[in-house]
């Protein structure tokens, strides 16, 4: 098993670093924006009370990139290690659960999910969130089968302890929707009676909170603030419907692959999400505690998505572990069904890595046309050029919110418009032209559009 181990490791190391270097989109942008311009200080003061996440993961990719630099590989890399580590706890938690054959195939399943290969592609705090949580979760399971008889063995549990309360205060310094996982602890606590667990970990949770909550309290307002300046952005955030429920099952297992003829990929996607989450609900009752910490946080989080938007299937990727951990079933005879599962993950991965028709937004190659013919100056959403100003930080950003006047007495022929996320922001941009418009043609970059005008 330790070759096969190693191979696996290397195997998909090597797998996340294809197509690495593709365009950062919107969010990386952001982030590549905050760790270049702000020192440590700085994220905390004057960045991160109009973010919505915690800044945790910000100072450490800050640190990172003051060493390693701000490439898109550079950016990305701590992802990529992060996820792997987290295979290397799925693998862990599998052998402490079962043996380690069938944590071997659970690493397996994670390593090559393809929801998880994306994200393990991403300059955002999804991966390292989801190796503390899992981390969290590997200690959790030690404390509940220990059962110490010996002054040293008391030790570790008190060890154990420690380690899973510091992974869970982790895990909420660096995303705020962990918070649902970890009430689902302090709920198995209750239920179970483990009560001096449940005040450990309340204790590490309110410490943590209190922390970080001058900063929530901020972030909470401005949050509000946004909501109503942003005409659109609730749509956008996830709000609790039959939809957005269904894609988490879907996305869990195909990634983020989308494709015409919808009909075909619908069908395609939920075939082999049923494939899936049969062998997941297969002799649940011997699972029922791994199954409960998978489905209690998008319960809870589908209940509060009713009041706050956030039922989006990446805010739940750190489950993707206890799904793969739940796949492994020690009554399957042979290895054919996880060979099936494990190359149907691979399949969809490998259809995201080398088919750049599913990669991010290509905000590099929109770049380098407007660097290619000269062109200074565009109309967009500001607070959406970040990757724009990544690959082209000399180009003057203009605002499509209040571009008419400015507009009406331009002397150049030609205006250039990148109407990426007007519709979120509710701009009709089309009006700034004040009907002396004529179109004259339409650039296509992945996912985004470059538009030129000519005024009369």
């Amino acid at each position: 098993m330790g070759v096969k181990l190693i191979l696996l490791f290397l195997f998909s190391f090597l797998l996340r670093l294809i197509s690495s270097n593709q365009s950062l989109w919107l969010d990386e942008g952001v982030t590549a924006r905050v760790v270049k311009t702000f020192d440590f200080l700085s994220i905390v003061k004057k960045f991160s009370p109009f973010d919505f996440h915690p800044p945790l993961y910000y100072l450490f990719l800050k640190f990172w990139t003051d060493i390693f630099g701000y490439s898109e590989i550079s950016l990305r890399f701590p992802s990529i290690i992060f996820s792997i580590l987290s295979g290397f706890v799925v693998y862990k938690i599998g052998s402490l659960l079962k043996n380690k054959k069938l944590g071997f195939w659970a690493a397996v399943f994670f390593l090559f999910n393809p929801l998880i290969v994306y994200y393990s592609q991403e300059a955002r705090m999804y991966m390292i969130v989801t190796f503390f949580i899992t981390s969290s979760l590997y200690y959790f399971l030690k404390i509940q089968k220990s059962k110490f008889k010996s002054q040293n063995e008391n030790l570790k549990l008190k060890i154990d302890i420690f380690l899973m309360n510091i992974f869970i205060s982790l895990s909420f310094l660096t995303f705020y929707g962990s918070i649902f996982f970890i009430l689902a602890i302090l709920f198995y606590f209750l239920f179970k009676n483990q009560y001096k667990y449940f005040l450990i970990t309340t204790f590490f949770l309110l410490l943590s909170f209190l922390i970080i909550s001058p900063l929530l309290y901020q972030q909470w307002i401005n949050s509000k603030i946004s909501l109503s300046e942003v005409k659109n952005w609730s749509l956008f955030l996830g709000k609790a419907n039959i939809k957005n429920l269904l894609l988490i099952p879907i996305k869990f297992s195909i990634g983020r692959i989308s494709f015409y003829p919808k009909i075909f990929y619908w069908l395609t996607a939920f075939s082999f999400s049923f494939f899936v989450f049969y062998l997941l609900f297969k002799n649940l009752k011997s699972k029922i505690v791994l199954f409960y910490f998978f489905i209690f946080p998008i319960f809870l989080g589908s209940i509060i998505s009713f009041f706050t938007p956030l039922l989006q299937y990446f805010r739940f990727i750190y489950l993707i572990p206890l799904m793969c951990l739940l796949l492994v079933n020690k009554s399957y005879k042979s290895n054919k069904i996880y060979m099936i599962l494990a190359f149907g993950f691979l399949f969809w991965s490998l259809l995201y890595l080398f088919i750049p028709l599913f990669h991010r937004e290509d905000w590099k190659n929109l770049s380098f046309y407007l660097k290619k013919n000269k062109i200074k100056e565009v109309y967009m959403i500001p607070s959406s050029s970040d990757p724009l100003i990544y690959y082209y930080p000399k180009i003057k950003i203009n605002s499509l919110k209040n571009c008419r006047d400015r507009i009406i007495f331009l002397k150049t022929k030609k205006i250039y418009v990148i109407p990426y996320t007007a519709n979120i922001h509710g701009v009709s941009y089309q009006s700034c032209f004040n009907d002396k418009k004529i179109f004259l043609e339409k650039k296509v970059f992945r996912e985004l559009v470059l538009e030129i005008y000519k005024i009369n």
